[in-house]
């Protein structure tokens, strides 16, 4: 192949991703503007653009709108593409395709010590740090979990035993969780199996704009780091002669990919798959492994594929909400096996 065709084949592909860029975004808007208006009560575009443009909060549909379905869709797109990272960012850390928050343990040790904050710590009366001690708590047990791993990772080569050891991590930590219930009191407890089944609804503007900027900073934080990345797939040592401090990249990976996952399980509970299973996606629609490209190609598509599955979930068994892990699962578990086997990858 000649040096023209090379460059040929290259603006083909370009163009190809910056037509799915484009794709995606407006697949993006459209299930953004559906969300918002389907539900019990549905509400129409022209009226949703009246509602939007007037800023309207006073009539019943515009409270539905502003208090309560912009602030889910929101916090349900920015949660997938959250995840999404924070799922990719393992796969290139541990040179693995199928793990994920969920798999290594992560997100369990973020729900136990969330666990252990709302059915022992608010029952001292702290309640009004509830928001601050959860995300906190979520971060903590997070970063407890992952570091437990790479202890194990450190010790063992193997690539299964460490999925194991990822898979066990969350039985204990469930384990802990349960004995936890067991003593709980009942208002307590109710409050935490709510948050325990995963959901996107009741959002504050508050909690959003918490959201937005927590999780925004260590967004563009990991784009910077989308050329270490890049130089991290082919070795370590190949991004030490790129100039890539091994130890600082490994210390600014571990602490996005928990940081990413522990916040939005602290706001919105448990919500599995989506870490594991857009990635795999990503990859398979830009077909590439530079993640200056599978970065907001992650992002774009995690909140997609999060927000459907959110309304799938709210309106599947209208008025019965279902958990939002339910969906993801559904959806992410075929994904991932058919992908698995398509790609042939192994473990």
């Amino acid at each position: 192949m000649n040096e023209y065709q090379i460059e040929k084949n290259l603006t083909v592909q370009s163009k190809r991703r910056s037509l799915l860029f484009v794709v995606f975004a407006v697949v993006l808007l459209v299930s953004v503007a559906v969300n918002i208006m389907v539900g019990t009560i549905d509400i129409s575009f022209s009226e949703l653009f009246k509602i939007i443009h007037a800023h309207d909060t006073t009539t019943t549909n515009g409270f539905i709108v502003w208090k309560i379905r912009i602030p889910r869709t929101i916090a349900a797109v920015l949660g997938g593409a959250y995840l999404s990272v924070s799922g990719l960012l393992l796969q290139v850390f541990f040179r693995n395709p199928i793990v994920g928050p969920f798999i290594l343990g992560i997100s369990s040790g973020a729900i136990l010590m969330v666990s252990v904050v709302m059915l022992t710590t608010l029952s001292l009366g702290l309640t009004a740090l509830a928001p601050f001690l959860t995300t906190i708590s979520a971060l903590a047990g997070a970063y407890a979990a992952m570091t437990i791993v790479l202890f194990i990772a450190a010790k063992v080569k193997n690539t299964i035993t460490l999925l194991i050891a990822g898979l066990m991590m969350g039985y204990m930590c469930h384990a802990v969780t349960s004995v936890l219930v067991a003593f709980a009191k009942q208002e307590k407890l109710k409050m935490f199996v709510l948050w325990q089944l995963g959901s996107f609804s009741g959002f504050k503007w508050s909690e959003i704009q918490i959201l937005f900027i927590f999780g925004g900073m260590i967004l563009i934080l990991v784009y910077a780091l989308s050329k270490p990345l890049n130089a991290f797939l082919l070795g370590e040592a190949y991004a030490s002669t790129m100039g890539v401090n091994i130890r600082v990249f490994r210390f600014f990976i571990i602490f996005c990919s928990c940081a990413l996952a522990g916040i939005v399980t602290a706001a919105a509970g448990p919500v599995a798959f989506i870490g594991l299973a857009v990635p795999h996606m990503t990859r398979l629609c830009f077909v590439t492994s530079d993640n200056r490209i599978l970065i907001p190609g992650a992002v774009l598509l995690g909140a997609i594929v999060t927000g459907l599955c959110d309304l799938v979930a709210r309106l599947a068994f209208s008025p019965v909400e279902l958990p939002i892990s339910s969906i993801t699962a559904f959806f992410g578990a075929p994904i991932v096996i058919s992908l698995l086997i398509r790609r042939k990858v192994s473990v």
